[in-house]
């Protein structure tokens, strides 16, 4: 397996599949799963003749179970280590739920200054900050994440069966096409990671104020959110993203989940390549 030693003395483990000199698209992943959440879209990109390239965060998948630096800073600085040992130009940074909020730091911080990103893509992104601040007064209320502190102190297992069971690809929705393997496979990644990691994660994912991160990228920017998102409301996520980033383009999806990537990727796909190809 494939990995870059973080400056901090971090393993963090990664794919590099494709032709080394087509096009980078690199793909961040959600909380608290790992990069197998992008098979979908790594084996799209590579069957249109990209180079796909996806890492576990620290403390996430196959990366190293550190105890310190589960915060948006690490996670951008631990990117610009595997894109650096790469050496990744030119590339398309897409980002999913926490992945969105760190493609966000990560161009803002790394890929822009270095020159090595030509677009990004937030999907039911996290930014600006999922909390509810005087600066954003249509966050989540603190108790909504200490209630997921609690549930995943009192029991990781059963928590991560119950969300992917219910509101993250809405499937508690009446009529909803269940679908019994993607929520194996999301309590699969889930309970390969570490617990404090997940722990700590949640107080990035919500807490961090990525404002002036989106206003510094400056690359053509997709955003991309489902209105029936019950685990980051599009409103005060995709929308706000549109606001705030200079260059951004927003579509927002009638009746798609959170999980929207993995059971409406038919749809998604086609217009991930097309921004792709724009």
């Amino acid at each position: 397996m494939s990995y870059v030693t973080t400056k901090d003395g971090t393993q963090i483990f990664y794919k590099d599949w494709g032709p080394k000199d087509a096009q980078p698209i690199v793909f961040h992943h959600g909380w608290p799963l790992s990069s197998d959440d992008w098979d979908n879209q790594m084996l799209f990109f590579l069957a249109k003749g990209y180079r796909v390239v996806a890492h576990d965060r620290r403390g996430h998948g196959r990366s190293q179970q550190v105890s310190e630096g589960h915060d948006m800073d690490h996670y951008a600085a631990d990117a610009a280590d595997v894109m650096d040992h790469l050496d990744l130009r030119n590339a398309v940074h897409i980002g999913h739920s926490t992945g969105g909020g760190e493609v966000a730091a990560y161009v803002a911080r790394y890929g822009i200054p270095q020159g090595r990103v030509a677009k990004a893509v937030l999907v039911s992104a996290v930014p600006p900050i999922m909390l509810k601040t005087d600066r954003y007064p249509g966050g989540l209320p603190i108790e909504v994440f200490d209630g997921i502190r609690s549930e995943l102190a009192a029991n990781r297992s059963k928590f991560f069966r119950d969300l992917p069971s219910g509101p993250f690809y809405g499937f508690n929705r009446d009529g909803a096409n269940v679908i019994p393997a993607v929520i194996d496979n999301w309590w699969r990644q889930g309970m390969m990671g570490s617990a404090k990691a997940h722990y700590d994660g949640v107080k990035a994912f919500s807490e961090t104020d990525q404002t002036d991160d989106l206003k510094a990228i400056n690359v053509p920017t997709l955003v991309l959110h489902g209105d029936d998102d019950q685990v980051v409301p599009y409103k005060n996520a995709g929308v706000l993203q549109a606001e705030i980033l200079p260059n951004a383009t927003l579509k927002i999806y009638e009746g798609f989940s959170h999980g929207m990537l993995t059971v409406n990727a038919d749809v998604i796909n086609p217009d991930l390549l097309a921004f792709v190809q724009a």
